[in-house]
């Protein structure tokens, strides 16, 4: 059983969150981290075009940073009261070389701790985990320096009309409603178990990585290096160029 580093991180801006993750992915140690948002973000993903995607002006009104993934996928919405976000990274030969066999790898393994909280959490293909046929975590990865990153969140609480406030969705959208439909589709833990200790959560997640991946977590700080690499790249993630590239 190889041994990954575990790191459980206080509360971070968005453009400190995604520094880390890339000058994780940058050094290519073994790694799950769990981490929240403060104050609450929107990430985007890789491909997106920020305007289209996210309302500005409501998000500079109500305090919540925006920020570029270095993965693809969808705008998320990251509450700092209402979920946990996970990263892995590793290098690729580590991992299923499929990235749908991978994701499964992954999704499986946190759904298994989800499992340790009594839930019946499954993964659905491409990257999402439903119980009872509804979205309670959804991640994105991507592969470079030879080695992969994944990231993902786990709902602990959604608030769906603040979401829908936040992005750029049309007004049909975002009647009572289609509300109620979205509500219909996506869940949390709060609404599946109640009120959960934070500590509790993690703990369950943390057996269900090393399950799912045949590891054994153990923590440690990061290196120093990576700290200073970190530091460095959130001056991109900060960045206009960078947010607004496409």
């Amino acid at each position: 059983m190889k041994e990954w580093r575990f790191l459980f991180h206080s509360a971070k801006d968005a453009f400190t969150n995604m520094a880390i993750d890339e000058a994780l992915l940058v050094s290519g140690k073994p790694t799950i981290r769990f981490y929240k948002w403060k104050p609450s973000a929107i990430s985007i993903g890789y491909f997106q075009g920020i305007e289209e995607e996210v309302n500005l002006n409501d998000c500079k009104r109500m305090g919540v940073d925006v920020v570029r993934r270095i993965t693809g996928g969808g705008a998320v919405f990251h509450d700092e009261h209402g979920e946990i976000t996970y990263s892995l990274v590793a290098p690729e030969e580590m991992l299923p070389k499929n990235i749908l066999d991978s994701c499964d790898k992954i999704c499986s393994s946190l759904a298994k701790g989800l499992k340790y909280l009594g839930l019946n959490a499954k993964f659905s293909p491409l990257n999402d985990i439903v119980v009872n046929q509804k979205k309670i975590s959804g991640s994105a990865q991507t592969r470079r320096y030879g080695n992969l990153l994944q990231h993902g969140t786990l709902l602990i609480n959604v608030d769906l009309g603040k979401m829908f406030s936040l992005l750029n969705v049309s007004k049909k959208k975002i009647e009572d409603k289609n509300i109620k439909n979205a509500s219909k589709r996506v869940t949390c833990l709060r609404e599946e178990i109640g009120e959960i200790e934070e500590e509790e959560i993690i703990d369950a997640l943390k057996k269900g990585f090393e399950e799912g991946l045949d590891i054994e977590l153990v923590e440690e700080e990061m290196k120093k290096e990576e700290m200073e690499k970190a530091k460095e790249l959130r001056g991109k993630y900060v960045s206009k160029e960078w947010n607004f590239k496409r």
